[in-house]
């Protein structure tokens, strides 16, 4: 099966990564393959679309931000959470994802036709069980809402004995990983169209994070696969500093 059939919305860079030995063969570099690509109408542009899928005005408790100046040089040393809008009016549906800032594999997720909390405790208790260096520490961080907030995922935080951390301002920097690995979900592989049902879309979500984790090449990890780079911790991934700060920031993918 072809690379665009996997990943039909994959970047050119990346699918040059993928391809790279073929192409020499044919005396093809990265430059003559985006001119091959346009010419074909074949380059991707990206989709902008935006949902509220956060509600941060709750009686629940708000945790103190634990990642500002973090240093994030290993797998299970912080998983980042987020939650998307999928579907269409018809057929709305959500998708949780527990993704880890190192590696960035996706380690836990769930699709719901809701956003209430069970879909995000659902998400989260996968990524627990799929745990593999379970004695060191982990620090969870996400925003405000109230899915995080909320009595049932902090118990589940806490039983398993893992930090909590969450964004203390809006700046959209703050849990990039999170939303950026949401984006790449959406934009390059699920393709949303009319009639789709909550069972189809399972099976798509459920498709595209194994080819994500296991196939697509990161910038940030170097071209490694997320899978590759969660079963070892010598390679540093990139960081890229903020405009007007002085901070570095793991928000690369």
């Amino acid at each position: 099966m072809g690379v665009r059939m996997k990943m039909p919305r994959i970047g050119a860079r990346k699918l040059y990564h993928i391809l790279k030995e073929s192409l020499e063969a044919l005396s093809v570099g990265r430059d003559k393959l985006f001119q091959i690509l346009k010419a074909n109408h074949l380059l991707v542009k990206p989709k902008r679309s935006y949902h509220i899928t956060t509600n941060s005005h709750h009686r629940f408790r708000k945790h103190k931000d634990l990642t500002i100046d973090m240093k994030v040089s290993r797998p299970e040393q912080l998983w980042v959470s987020d939650i998307t809008y999928l579907g269409n009016r018809k057929e709305p549906c959500y998708l949780a994802l527990v993704t880890d800032a190192y590696s960035k594999k996706i380690v836990g997720y769930d699709v719901s036709n809701s956003l209430s909390m069970e879909g995000s405790v659902r998400a989260l208790k996968m990524a627990i069980s799929k745990r593999i260096y379970k004695k060191d520490m982990l620090i969870h961080h996400s925003d405000r809402g109230l899915q995080y907030c909320c009595d049932e995922y902090q118990q589940t935080l806490i039983k398993n004995n893992i930090n909590c951390s969450m964004t203390e301002s809006y700046d959209p920097y703050r849990n990039a990983v999170a939303e950026r690995v949401n984006g790449i979900l959406k934009q390059e592989f699920i393709v949303i169209r009319e009639g789709v049902k909550l069972s189809e879309m399972k099976k798509m979500v459920s498709e595209s994070v194994n080819i994500y984790n296991n196939i697509r090449p990161h910038h940030a990890c170097f071209m490694n696969t997320p899978k590759y780079m969660h079963r070892q911790s010598k390679i540093e991934i990139r960081t890229y500093k903020r405009k007007n700060s002085s901070r570095n920031e793991p928000t690369a993918i």
